[in-house]
């Protein structure tokens, strides 16, 4: 049993067009493996963000636990990790936008650019990441560059 997050369209269909129910269990009854059968979900919500444009569509997110023969993915190169298939997925709980703010301000200096790179923030978010990350410069042009559309942040300086 493995505890991670799901994406989801706005009307809680997955990429696929299949739809899935807060509080259900879902069961394959095909053999198990990444990228091509049974349900996918992500250890850590971030990663979530690699599957669904967060940033440019409306989603919902949920807490979930995947169950069962389950193929596991890391993709280090890309700094993605735990990656999942699993053979029965339960659908927890539907993170509200707090819950998904309050786990992107939990984030270790270090992973929170991803969060960032893939969830549209308001500015009223967008001020409470920089006042929690204001001692990491590279968080704070993180923040300018994907959030503020600030391009120069990245321009190598001659």
């Amino acid at each position: 049993m493995i505890k991670g997050y799901k994406c989801f369209n706005e009307d809680f269909t997955n990429r696929y067009g299949f739809k899935f129910s807060v509080g259900k269990i879902y069961i394959t009854d095909s053999h198990v493996k990444f990228r091509s059968r049974g349900f996918h979900f992500c250890k850590n919500l971030e990663d979530t963000f690699r599957y669904f444009d967060a940033f440019n569509l409306k989603i919902k997110i949920c807490e979930v636990v995947g169950s069962g023969n389950i193929a596991t993915y890391s993709d280090e190169y890309y700094g993605y990790y735990d990656m999942y298939s699993c053979e029965k997925l339960e659908i927890k709980h539907e993170l509200n936008r707090k819950e998904i703010i309050d786990y992107g301000l939990s984030l270790d200096y270090t992973k929170v650019s991803r969060f960032i790179q893939g969830l549209k923030l308001t500015k009223e978010e967008i001020d409470k990441f920089k006042q929690r990350y204001k001692n990491y410069i590279n968080v704070i042009q993180a923040i300018e560059y994907y959030q503020e559309n600030k391009l120069y942040v990245y321009e190598r300086k001659i």
